[in-house]
Protein backbone atom coordinates (compact mmCIF):
# COMPACT_ATOMS: atom_id res chain seq x y z
CA UNK A 1 0.00 0.00 0.00
CA UNK A 2 1.26 3.40 -0.63
CA UNK A 3 2.40 5.54 2.12
CA UNK A 4 0.66 8.64 2.27
CA UNK A 5 0.96 11.14 5.55
CA UNK A 6 -1.23 14.00 4.44
CA UNK A 7 -4.47 14.48 3.49
CA UNK A 8 -6.70 17.30 2.95
CA UNK A 9 -10.80 16.54 3.62
CA UNK A 10 -14.25 18.38 4.10
CA UNK A 11 -16.53 17.40 6.84
CA UNK A 12 -20.10 18.70 6.91
CA UNK A 13 -21.78 17.50 9.98
CA UNK A 14 -25.82 17.20 9.63
CA UNK A 15 -28.52 20.22 9.80
CA UNK A 16 -31.25 20.06 12.33
CA UNK A 17 -34.61 19.13 11.82
CA UNK A 18 -37.12 21.64 11.26
CA UNK A 19 -39.34 22.26 14.13
CA UNK A 20 -43.91 21.31 13.00
CA UNK A 21 -46.70 23.52 12.74
CA UNK A 22 -49.34 21.75 13.51
CA UNK A 23 -52.99 21.57 15.28
CA UNK A 24 -54.61 18.48 16.53
CA UNK A 25 -57.94 18.05 14.86
CA UNK A 26 -59.68 15.36 16.57
CA UNK A 27 -63.74 13.85 16.52
CA UNK A 28 -65.49 15.43 19.80
CA UNK A 29 -62.60 17.61 21.07
CA UNK A 30 -63.70 21.05 19.98
CA UNK A 31 -60.38 22.83 21.05
CA UNK A 32 -57.13 20.48 20.12
CA UNK A 33 -54.72 23.45 20.76
CA UNK A 34 -51.17 22.99 18.88
CA UNK A 35 -49.26 19.53 18.60
CA UNK A 36 -46.36 20.18 16.60
CA UNK A 37 -42.74 18.54 17.31
CA UNK A 38 -39.24 19.38 17.35
CA UNK A 39 -37.55 18.25 14.75
CA UNK A 40 -34.40 15.77 14.91
CA UNK A 41 -30.67 16.84 15.89
CA UNK A 42 -28.38 16.54 12.88
CA UNK A 43 -25.12 13.72 13.02
CA UNK A 44 -22.17 15.42 14.26
CA UNK A 45 -18.43 14.45 12.60
CA UNK A 46 -16.25 12.37 14.67
CA UNK A 47 -12.36 11.48 14.49
CA UNK A 48 -11.09 8.32 15.82
CA UNK A 49 -7.40 6.70 16.00
CA UNK A 50 -8.08 2.97 14.23
CA UNK A 51 -4.92 1.04 15.17
CA UNK A 52 -5.11 -1.23 11.98
CA UNK A 53 -5.06 1.41 9.89
CA UNK A 54 -1.13 3.06 9.13
CA UNK A 55 -1.93 5.58 5.81
CA UNK A 56 -3.91 8.32 4.89
CA UNK A 57 -3.99 6.70 0.84
CA UNK A 58 -7.88 6.42 1.55
CA UNK A 59 -8.64 9.92 1.93
CA UNK A 60 -7.07 10.98 -1.29
CA UNK A 61 -10.19 9.28 -2.87
CA UNK A 62 -12.82 9.74 -0.46
CA UNK A 63 -12.26 13.72 0.19
CA UNK A 64 -15.64 14.86 1.31
CA UNK A 65 -18.10 13.26 4.64
CA UNK A 66 -20.98 14.28 5.41
CA UNK A 67 -23.02 13.05 8.62
CA UNK A 68 -27.09 12.94 8.33
CA UNK A 69 -29.28 15.77 8.84
CA UNK A 70 -32.20 15.27 11.31
CA UNK A 71 -35.56 14.81 10.64
CA UNK A 72 -38.58 17.31 10.80
CA UNK A 73 -40.97 17.02 13.78
CA UNK A 74 -44.49 16.15 12.68
CA UNK A 75 -48.44 16.10 14.45
CA UNK A 76 -49.00 14.56 17.16
CA UNK A 77 -46.41 15.94 19.27
CA UNK A 78 -43.92 13.50 17.37
CA UNK A 79 -39.91 14.61 17.52
CA UNK A 80 -38.41 13.99 14.21
CA UNK A 81 -35.34 11.54 14.37
CA UNK A 82 -32.02 12.57 15.03
CA UNK A 83 -29.40 12.04 12.15
CA UNK A 84 -26.99 9.51 13.50
CA UNK A 85 -22.91 10.78 14.12
CA UNK A 86 -20.72 9.96 11.43
CA UNK A 87 -16.84 8.61 12.72
CA UNK A 88 -14.15 8.79 10.29
CA UNK A 89 -11.46 6.37 10.93
CA UNK A 90 -7.13 7.46 10.80
CA UNK A 91 -4.40 6.27 11.97
CA UNK A 92 -3.03 6.52 15.26
CA UNK A 93 -0.90 9.44 15.02
CA UNK A 94 -2.66 11.94 13.19
CA UNK A 95 -2.81 15.47 13.75
CA UNK A 96 -6.87 17.23 13.22
CA UNK A 97 -5.82 20.77 12.08
CA UNK A 98 -8.30 23.25 11.17
CA UNK A 99 -7.05 24.13 7.03
CA UNK A 100 -8.62 27.51 7.50
CA UNK A 101 -7.56 28.73 10.90
CA UNK A 102 -4.33 26.57 11.86
CA UNK A 103 -6.08 25.52 14.83
CA UNK A 104 -4.80 22.29 16.27
CA UNK A 105 -8.30 20.13 17.03
CA UNK A 106 -7.14 16.84 17.96
CA UNK A 107 -4.02 14.96 18.09
CA UNK A 108 -4.86 10.91 17.84
CA UNK A 109 -2.06 9.48 19.11
CA UNK A 110 -3.82 6.62 20.28
CA UNK A 111 -6.54 4.26 20.13
CA UNK A 112 -9.15 5.90 22.23
CA UNK A 113 -12.79 7.69 22.48
CA UNK A 114 -13.77 9.28 19.12
CA UNK A 115 -13.00 13.39 19.08
CA UNK A 116 -15.74 15.76 17.57
CA UNK A 117 -14.52 17.73 14.79
CA UNK A 118 -17.82 19.10 13.34
CA UNK A 119 -20.92 19.74 15.74
CA UNK A 120 -24.63 18.82 14.23
CA UNK A 121 -26.90 21.45 13.74
CA UNK A 122 -29.55 22.20 17.12
CA UNK A 123 -32.68 20.80 16.13
CA UNK A 124 -35.83 23.45 15.21
CA UNK A 125 -38.55 23.63 17.61
CA UNK A 126 -42.93 22.86 17.19
CA UNK A 127 -45.71 25.30 17.72
CA UNK A 128 -46.23 23.51 20.30
CA UNK A 129 -43.50 24.68 22.63
CA UNK A 130 -44.60 28.44 22.27
CA UNK A 131 -48.62 27.66 23.99
CA UNK A 132 -48.61 30.21 27.10
CA UNK A 133 -51.90 31.12 28.59
CA UNK A 134 -52.18 34.18 26.33
CA UNK A 135 -51.49 32.17 23.06
CA UNK A 136 -53.40 29.29 22.87
CA UNK A 137 -52.79 28.70 19.31
CA UNK A 138 -49.60 29.87 18.28
CA UNK A 139 -48.19 29.34 15.00
CA UNK A 140 -44.36 30.38 15.43
CA UNK A 141 -42.07 27.20 14.94
CA UNK A 142 -37.96 27.66 14.49
CA UNK A 143 -35.75 26.12 11.50
CA UNK A 144 -33.32 23.45 12.72
CA UNK A 145 -29.73 25.35 12.69
CA UNK A 146 -27.00 24.04 9.82
CA UNK A 147 -24.34 21.88 10.83
CA UNK A 148 -20.77 22.57 10.93
CA UNK A 149 -18.49 22.86 8.13
CA UNK A 150 -14.48 22.23 7.74
CA UNK A 151 -11.76 21.72 5.78
CA UNK A 152 -9.75 19.31 7.67
CA UNK A 153 -5.72 19.12 7.30
CA UNK A 154 -4.78 15.27 7.92
CA UNK A 155 -0.72 14.85 9.34
CA UNK A 156 0.05 11.47 9.79
CA UNK A 157 3.39 11.65 12.01
CA UNK A 158 4.64 7.74 12.78
CA UNK A 159 4.82 7.05 16.59
CA UNK A 160 8.33 5.79 17.54
CA UNK A 161 11.01 6.13 20.64
CA UNK A 162 13.75 6.03 17.83
CA UNK A 163 14.07 7.86 14.94
CA UNK A 164 17.32 7.37 12.77
CA UNK A 165 19.01 10.55 10.92
CA UNK A 166 21.59 10.61 8.82
CA UNK A 167 22.82 11.45 5.17
CA UNK A 168 21.67 8.95 2.18
CA UNK A 169 23.76 5.66 2.57
CA UNK A 170 24.40 6.37 6.30
CA UNK A 171 23.35 3.01 7.44
CA UNK A 172 20.53 3.98 8.40
CA UNK A 173 18.29 0.99 6.70
CA UNK A 174 21.03 -1.64 7.60
CA UNK A 175 20.66 -0.81 11.61
CA UNK A 176 17.11 -1.43 11.67
CA UNK A 177 17.12 -4.54 9.69
CA UNK A 178 19.94 -5.70 12.23
CA UNK A 179 17.97 -4.96 15.23
CA UNK A 180 14.24 -5.31 14.25
CA UNK A 181 12.02 -7.92 12.23
CA UNK A 182 11.97 -4.75 9.48
CA UNK A 183 13.05 -5.16 6.23
CA UNK A 184 13.67 -1.79 4.42
CA UNK A 185 15.77 -2.02 1.26
CA UNK A 186 19.17 -1.81 1.16
CA UNK A 187 21.35 -1.05 -1.64
CA UNK A 188 24.88 0.53 -2.60
CA UNK A 189 23.31 3.46 -3.83
CA UNK A 190 22.02 6.47 -2.29
CA UNK A 191 18.54 7.21 -1.33
CA UNK A 192 17.05 3.64 -1.47
CA UNK A 193 14.51 4.29 1.14
CA UNK A 194 12.20 6.43 -0.51
CA UNK A 195 8.90 6.15 2.44
CA UNK A 196 9.88 6.19 6.60
CA UNK A 197 9.76 2.12 7.90
CA UNK A 198 9.04 1.00 11.27
CA UNK A 199 10.72 -1.51 13.33
CA UNK A 200 10.11 -3.19 16.64
CA UNK A 201 13.31 -4.34 18.65
CA UNK A 202 12.69 -6.67 21.33
CA UNK A 203 15.44 -6.36 24.26
CA UNK A 204 13.32 -9.20 26.52
CA UNK A 205 10.37 -10.30 27.61
CA UNK A 206 7.81 -6.83 27.81
CA UNK A 207 11.06 -5.15 26.49
CA UNK A 208 10.50 -3.25 23.22
CA UNK A 209 10.65 0.41 21.55
CA UNK A 210 10.17 1.12 18.19
CA UNK A 211 12.30 2.29 16.14
CA UNK A 212 11.83 4.79 12.81
CA UNK A 213 14.12 5.01 9.42
CA UNK A 214 14.04 7.86 7.54
CA UNK A 215 14.37 9.13 3.63
CA UNK A 216 18.20 10.31 3.91
CA UNK A 217 18.43 14.08 4.21
CA UNK A 218 20.70 16.00 2.02
CA UNK A 219 22.83 19.60 2.53
CA UNK A 220 19.70 22.46 1.32
CA UNK A 221 17.08 19.87 2.59
CA UNK A 222 15.75 22.91 5.05
CA UNK A 223 15.40 25.00 1.55
CA UNK A 224 13.72 22.20 -0.32
CA UNK A 225 15.95 20.17 -1.51
CA UNK A 226 15.63 16.35 -1.60
CA UNK A 227 13.01 13.79 -0.05
CA UNK A 228 14.46 13.62 3.86
CA UNK A 229 12.85 17.11 4.65
CA UNK A 230 9.16 16.04 3.78
CA UNK A 231 9.35 13.21 6.26
CA UNK A 232 11.05 15.16 8.89
CA UNK A 233 8.23 15.72 11.11
CA UNK A 234 7.37 11.90 12.07
CA UNK A 235 10.72 12.43 14.28
CA UNK A 236 8.55 15.34 16.07
CA UNK A 237 7.25 12.27 17.89
CA UNK A 238 10.27 10.48 18.59
CA UNK A 239 11.71 10.32 22.01
CA UNK A 240 15.15 11.02 20.94
CA UNK A 241 17.16 11.05 17.71
CA UNK A 242 20.27 8.83 16.59
CA UNK A 243 22.60 10.60 14.22
CA UNK A 244 24.65 7.75 12.21
CA UNK A 245 27.60 8.97 10.38
CA UNK A 246 29.24 6.99 8.08
CA UNK A 247 33.11 6.87 9.20
CA UNK A 248 34.42 6.01 5.43
CA UNK A 249 32.13 8.02 2.86
CA UNK A 250 31.98 6.18 -0.37
CA UNK A 251 32.49 9.77 -2.16
CA UNK A 252 35.73 10.40 0.00
CA UNK A 253 33.82 13.27 1.67
CA UNK A 254 35.28 14.34 5.35
CA UNK A 255 32.65 12.43 7.87
CA UNK A 256 33.11 15.77 9.90
CA UNK A 257 32.06 17.85 7.69
CA UNK A 258 29.00 15.69 6.66
CA UNK A 259 27.67 15.31 10.28
CA UNK A 260 28.00 19.17 10.55
CA UNK A 261 26.00 19.64 7.51
CA UNK A 262 22.55 17.25 9.28
CA UNK A 263 23.32 19.13 12.27
CA UNK A 264 22.46 22.56 10.36
CA UNK A 265 19.61 21.28 8.54
CA UNK A 266 18.53 19.79 11.04
CA UNK A 267 18.14 23.34 13.12
CA UNK A 268 17.24 25.32 10.19
CA UNK A 269 14.54 22.99 9.70
CA UNK A 270 12.93 23.11 13.56
CA UNK A 271 14.45 24.39 16.50
CA UNK A 272 12.38 22.74 18.76
CA UNK A 273 13.34 19.55 16.60
CA UNK A 274 17.10 20.01 16.91
CA UNK A 275 16.82 20.44 20.86
CA UNK A 276 15.60 16.85 21.55
CA UNK A 277 17.57 14.33 22.59
CA UNK A 278 20.04 13.55 20.07
CA UNK A 279 22.97 10.50 20.67
CA UNK A 280 25.67 10.37 17.46
CA UNK A 281 26.25 7.16 16.18
CA UNK A 282 29.65 6.34 14.10
CA UNK A 283 28.51 3.63 11.67
CA UNK A 284 30.43 1.34 9.16
CA UNK A 285 33.26 1.08 12.06
CA UNK A 286 33.81 -2.01 9.90
CA UNK A 287 35.74 -0.51 7.81
CA UNK A 288 38.68 1.75 9.69
CA UNK A 289 41.00 0.98 12.07
CA UNK A 290 40.43 1.64 16.12
CA UNK A 291 43.05 4.84 16.50
CA UNK A 292 41.75 6.37 13.04
CA UNK A 293 38.37 5.65 14.79
CA UNK A 294 38.98 7.40 17.58
CA UNK A 295 40.83 10.25 16.31
CA UNK A 296 37.28 10.85 14.13
CA UNK A 297 35.60 10.81 17.71
CA UNK A 298 37.87 13.35 18.69
CA UNK A 299 37.25 15.62 16.10
CA UNK A 300 33.59 15.25 16.10
CA UNK A 301 33.39 16.31 19.61
CA UNK A 302 35.56 18.77 19.30
CA UNK A 303 33.64 20.39 15.96
CA UNK A 304 30.15 19.80 16.87
CA UNK A 305 30.93 20.65 20.62
CA UNK A 306 29.61 17.30 21.17
CA UNK A 307 29.32 16.36 25.12
CA UNK A 308 26.37 13.45 24.80
CA UNK A 309 26.61 10.07 24.17
CA UNK A 310 28.57 8.63 20.81
CA UNK A 311 27.80 5.02 20.08
CA UNK A 312 30.82 2.68 17.63
CA UNK A 313 28.01 0.28 15.49
CA UNK A 314 28.86 -1.94 12.22
CA UNK A 315 25.34 -3.07 11.70
CA UNK A 316 26.54 -5.33 8.52
CA UNK A 317 28.68 -7.46 11.16
CA UNK A 318 26.67 -6.71 14.16
CA UNK A 319 29.51 -4.74 16.86
CA UNK A 320 27.93 -2.49 18.75
CA UNK A 321 24.64 -3.09 18.21
CA UNK A 322 23.40 -5.02 21.12
CA UNK A 323 25.52 -2.08 23.22
CA UNK A 324 23.33 0.03 21.61
CA UNK A 325 20.08 -0.97 21.63
CA UNK A 326 20.45 -1.82 25.11
CA UNK A 327 21.21 1.61 25.98
CA UNK A 328 18.41 2.38 24.10
CA UNK A 329 15.92 0.71 26.09
CA UNK A 330 16.61 1.69 29.27
CA UNK A 331 16.66 5.53 28.15
CA UNK A 332 12.93 5.22 26.86
CA UNK A 333 12.45 3.11 30.15
CA UNK A 334 13.38 5.78 32.13
CA UNK A 335 11.35 8.32 29.98
CA UNK A 336 8.33 6.27 30.25
CA UNK A 337 8.75 6.07 34.27
CA UNK A 338 9.36 9.50 34.59
CA UNK A 339 5.93 10.08 32.26
CA UNK A 340 4.06 8.41 34.82
CA UNK A 341 5.76 9.58 38.32
CA UNK A 342 6.62 13.38 37.15
CA UNK A 343 3.08 15.41 36.19
CA UNK A 344 5.04 18.41 35.09
CA UNK A 345 7.35 16.32 33.09
CA UNK A 346 4.99 14.61 31.09
CA UNK A 347 2.85 18.37 30.73
CA UNK A 348 6.24 19.63 29.31
CA UNK A 349 6.18 16.74 27.02
CA UNK A 350 2.63 17.59 25.87
CA UNK A 351 3.19 20.74 25.38
CA UNK A 352 6.53 20.59 23.02
CA UNK A 353 4.69 17.83 21.04
CA UNK A 354 1.76 20.43 20.45
CA UNK A 355 4.03 23.13 19.66
CA UNK A 356 5.17 20.79 17.19
CA UNK A 357 2.39 20.00 15.57
CA UNK A 358 1.31 23.64 15.27
CA UNK A 359 4.74 24.38 13.90
CA UNK A 360 5.03 21.67 10.93
CA UNK A 361 1.34 21.93 10.19
CA UNK A 362 1.45 25.60 9.60
CA UNK A 363 4.16 24.87 6.52
CA UNK A 364 5.77 27.88 7.41
CA UNK A 365 9.89 27.93 7.92
CA UNK A 366 10.15 27.72 11.92
CA UNK A 367 12.31 30.66 12.32
CA UNK A 368 9.42 33.12 10.97
CA UNK A 369 7.96 31.97 14.21
CA UNK A 370 11.31 33.34 16.08
CA UNK A 371 11.51 36.48 14.49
Amino acid sequence: MKFVDEAEISVQAGNGGNGCLSFRREKYIEFGGPDGGDGGAGGSVYMRADPALNTLVDFRFQPRYRARSGRSGAGRDRTGASGPDLTIDVPPGTSVIDAETGELIADLREAGEPVMVARGGRPGLGNTRFKSSTNRAPRKTTAGSAGEQRKLQLQLRLVADVGLLGLPNAGKSTLIRAVSAARPKVADYPFTTLIPNLGVVRRGPERSFVMADMPGLIEGAAGGAGLGIRFLKHLSRTRLLLHLVDVLPADGADPVARARAIVKELENYSRILAARERWLVLSKIDLLADDALSELELRLREALDWQGEIHHISALTGKGCDRLCEALARAIEGHRERLREDADYAHDQVRLQRQMVLEFGRGREPEADHA
